[in-house]
């Protein structure tokens, strides 16, 4: 998922800034949202902090409640983001040096008043670019300790029967995710087929399938028999390479 989190006082630029996104998103096969806030406040705050996936940040350089200067150094030094995409954009031009200078590592300082639209269209185009070439991963916290584990190391994700967790068996060696695979499967992507009520597998991982009787088997080796009828076809697409 793909999160753009936009802080503008003025609704027209807003406006202006989603109709930008859109056009750029038409092109690209990939899940976003937008989070528009007014001001640097506690709930912008909140949605810094918060896993909701990878962040494209559009900061108003000047609101009533905080600078945009302010709020890149937050998400830089305060809260340790430094995978998030950054982009200021402002009418105040005599903060342009100050704001590329600060080693904040903005894509682009953009002023609201020079080809917006041309300007801005690159600089999405750049973030997305840096979202296509991040390892995809799947973060989740359990009994307070945080795991970051990528998407491509993930064989197969399991709900526990009469259990509110899920097991995740990787290449590495297998954890555990609270909540439900509703839950989980809202943080995976289009490469994890869910295969039956309780499973989701990684399609990425299958080495082969063997329809007749009905064994996945991944490239550790590791077997799988677990297919719903309603799902065979798409495995066998899959495999195939035909989806």
């Amino acid at each position: 998922m793909l999160n753009f989190i936009i802080c503008e006082e003025e609704n027209t630029f807003v406006t202006a800034y989603k109709k930008i996104i859109d056009k750029i998103m038409m092109n690209f096969d990939i899940d976003y949202n937008y989070h528009v806030f007014k001001s640097y406040n506690n709930k912008w705050k909140d949605i810094t902090e918060k896993e909701t996936g990878f962040k494209v940040y559009l900061l108003a350089m000047k609101t009533k409640e905080g600078s945009g200067l302010d709020a890149a150094r937050y998400i830089r030094e305060e809260i340790d983001d430094w995978q998030s995409m950054i982009i200021m954009i402002s009418s105040y031009l005599e903060y342009k040096y100050e704001a590329l200078s600060k080693r904040l590592m903005l894509i682009d300082f953009i002023s609201k008043l020079d080809n917006i639209e041309c300007r801005l269209t690159e600089a999405i185009k750049i973030a997305i670019k840096n979202y296509d070439k991040r390892p995809k991963t799947l973060k989740f916290t359990y009994k307070k300790t945080f795991y970051n584990i990528e998407f491509r190391k993930i064989l197969y994700i399991e709900k526990e029967q009469d259990n509110k967790r899920c097991i995740c068996k990787t290449t590495e060696g297998n954890y555990y995710i609270s909540g439900n695979l509703s839950t989980v499967s809202k943080m995976l992507d289009k490469r994890f087929i869910q295969i039956c009520r309780s499973i989701i597998i990684n399609g990425e991982q299958i080495e082969s399938y063997n329809v007749k009787t009905n064994i996945i088997t991944f490239k550790n080796k590791e077997e799988l028999n677990a297919i719903s009828r309603s799902k065979k076809r798409e495995i066998i697409n899959y495999v195939r390479g035909t989806n």
